[in-house]
């Protein structure tokens, strides 16, 4: 049976997870796991929308490691096997699957300063938490054209709110970030990135403050 768009978005949503938008393969990409497959359609968040349905979710109770992924492995996985696709995960790896690569295929998003790709809707608040591929070729929708927000911000609040200048044109260093988050940012640990804050799009779909800290501490655990 083919997949319908319509109804893996709704089951999709139903699990607490929002369809992404997806992309067809070419020919030289359908090699080694790929082989089979002809769509990869992208799951994840959009603002704080999908956080409730993870935070009643047992994984987040159950005081294991890596909850969010799991999590995710779990629900991306059910998806799968009812509409016969395959998962695949950007935590897996190494190798990783080139997630930000496909997810500039599969809607419409923006590098930006701080090394994440941003939505003209959404901003910064969004994420990726795995894929499905088929085997079929699926209508998809072409995703709508947008102007690059960051081009029309003059002051770039992004680049200059961070109290360590972790941000800058030259790239992200990660370990003034760390070391900032493990001693003095608790204004950081307890709200989210300030820098990531700053940036005017998307600001209705900002995360909670208990979504924020989530992440901020997996940001911290993976680096010991």
């Amino acid at each position: 049976m083919t997949a319908r768009l319509a109804d893996v978005a709704h089951a999709a949503e139903a699990a607490g997870l929002a369809l992404r938008g997806g992309f067809h393969l070419g020919e030289e990409e359908r090699v080694g796991p790929l082989a089979a497959m002809r769509t990869l359609l992208l799951f994840g968040f959009v603002g704080g929308e999908q956080w409730p349905a993870f935070a009643v979710a047992p994984e987040a109770g159950d005081g294991l490691a890596d909850p969010l992924d799991r999590w995710s492995r779990r629900v991306i996985s059910a998806l799968g096997a009812r509409f016969l696709g395959k998962p695949l995960f950007p935590f897996e790896g190494p190798p990783y699957w080139p997630f930000q690569a496909w997810a500039r295929r599969a809607e419409t998003l923006f590098p930006t300063p701080l090394g994440l790709l941003i939505h003209p809707r959404y901003g910064l608040s969004h994420s990726y938490r795995g894929a499905l591929g088929f085997s079929a070729a699926l209508p998809l929708p072409v995703p709508p054209e947008a102007a690059h927000p960051c081009k029309s911000c003059v002051e770039k609040p992004c680049l200059s709110t961070c109290p360590v200048g972790a941000f800058s044109p030259v790239g992200y260093d990660v370990d003034a970030c760390a070391s900032w988050l493990r001693s003095e940012g608790a204004q950081c640990r307890g709200g989210g990135c300030l820098a990531r804050r700053a940036c005017p799009v998307g600001r209705e779909f900002a995360q909670s403050e208990v979504q924020a800290r989530f992440h901020m501490a997996a940001f911290l655990a993976a680096r010991g």
